[in-house]
Parts: C-alpha cells; structure tokens; sequence
C-alpha cells in the first residue's frame, strides 16, 4: 500500500480523536518530532528519546502519571491502528499504467485507479 495514502488516513483518523485524546497524541507526536529533526542517525534519535522522555513530558503536561499516559497513548495506537485497518480494507487500488501506456506511446507516467468505499455507520 502506498505510504502517501496511509499518511493521509492516519491524520483523517487523528482529526477524527476525541479531543483530549487528539491533543495528547498531537502532543507527543510533536515533540518525537523536534527530537528527530535534531537527530542524524537512528541512533542519535533514540538517545534524544531517551535523553527528553517525550511521554514523561506529555505526562507532566497533562498532569497525569507517567502509567497513566502511557495508557492513554496505547488507547490511542489501537484505535488508530484498527480504523486504518478498516480504511485499508476498502480500498481499490489498481495499475494502469501497461494499459494506458499502450494507448500513449513513450508515457513515462504511472497510473492508478484509487477507490475507497467507506460504509456508513
């Protein structure tokens, strides 16, 4: 599947938290990453996560324990995780490109045809 695309569903999703809980994933999020833009490597990334603790500071942001938070931020993940699932499994994704190239002689262009059929709740 096309990361583009699951980058676009998961930020639908974001938008689509609660409140509380948008802003507290927003949260970390935000400060994984200042902390990644700072980094070079994998590794320097890792020990600036460990070094600023980005869920310990959400934690003492939104006054809450670090237990607490993490809680929070693993609710998060899931609900996440299964409506990205959901999306991804009404999703038409197909090639073009061999027939359409056919067509157009020396078209160095891909071509998809991109559907999603969301059921109504």
């Amino acid at each position: 599947m096309n990361s583009h695309l699951m980058e676009i569903f998961s930020r639908e999703i974001v938008k689509s938290l609660p409140p509380k809980q948008k802003e507290i994933y927003e949260y970390v999020v935000d400060l994984e990453e200042e902390l990644a833009q700072k980094a070079s490597t994998s590794e320097e990334f890792m020990a600036l996560l460990v070094k600023h603790s980005p869920h310990r500071q959400a934690a003492e942001h939104f006054n809450l324990s670090f237990g607490q938070l993490m809680m929070i931020m693993h609710e998060i993940e899931d609900i996440i995780s299964r409506e990205l699932e959901n999306k991804l499994n009404q999703v038409t994704w197909v090639e073009l490109t061999d027939s359409v190239r056919a067509r157009k002689k020396g078209n160095k262009v891909k071509y998809f045809y991109f559907s999603l059929n969301e059921s109504k709740p």
